[in-house]
């Protein structure tokens, strides 16, 4: 498949303490599961459960790449998720 596909999404969890995790995924539903299972991401381990804060897309990968990237240095957009907000698109 090649990457001009839209066919990426960039998704936001957070955890009962408040904290934020940013990747992305072609399911983001399966993704959601391996991180809730310990084998996510090295970070989410044993900082679970987690649930969806926001969900982008769907983007080509360079796309969601470059969208993960702007998302986690976006303090004000990290702020409104940490106090509940949810900004799907």
């Amino acid at each position: 498949m090649s990457d001009d596909f839209p066919d990426y999404f960039v998704y936001v969890l957070r955890n009962g303490a408040g904290t934020l995790y940013t990747g992305i995924a072609k399911d983001v539903d399966v993704r959601l599961d391996a991180h809730n299972a310990g084998k996510g991401a090295r970070f989410t381990r044993g900082r679970g459960p987690w649930s969806v804060a926001h969900i982008e897309g769907p983007l080509p990968h360079g796309d969601a790449l470059r969208r993960e990237a702007a998302l986690k240095r976006d303090r004000a957009f990290k702020a409104s998720l940490k106090a509940g907000s949810s900004l799907e698109t």
